[in-house]
């Protein structure tokens, strides 16, 4: 079981990354899948999470309304689409996955993690 993330980078204020994490040795919709974000000296934080149950997605307040997380089951990947991006979005970005946790469970309950890509906005 992997996941493997990338497409983070240095972006100026108001522009765009996507970032992607594909999956291998499980199937990506059967399992609730979540990106992640920690910024240094600061807490992991829960940017946007989609059900493994029913695919409600989920967004963390300060993303909300920038930030779009989409699944593609045909090539069993998950892409966060970031517009809008604030120099505050400056973090590296995790994604994670797991075959029983939900949406409104603590990072800790995540079992499978791709190794993070660096998302750095700035002027």
């Amino acid at each position: 079981v992997q996941l493997q993330a990338s497409g983070g980078g240095l972006v100026q204020p108001g522009g765009s990354l996507r970032l992607s994490c594909a999956a291998s040795g499980f199937t990506l919709d059967s399992y609730t899948i979540a990106w992640f974000r920690q910024a240094p000296g600061e807490e992991r934080e829960g940017v946007s999470c989609i059900s493994r149950s029913d695919g409600w997605t989920y967004y963390s307040d300060p993303v909300k309304g920038r930030f779009t997380f989409s699944r593609d089951n045909a090539k069993n990947t998950a892409y966060l689409q970031m517009n809008s991006l604030k120099p505050q979005d400056t973090a590296v970005y995790y994604c994670a996955a797991d075959p029983v946790t939900s949406c409104d469970h603590s990072w800790e309950t995540y079992a499978y993690w791709g190794q993070g890509t660096q998302v750095t906005v700035s002027s």
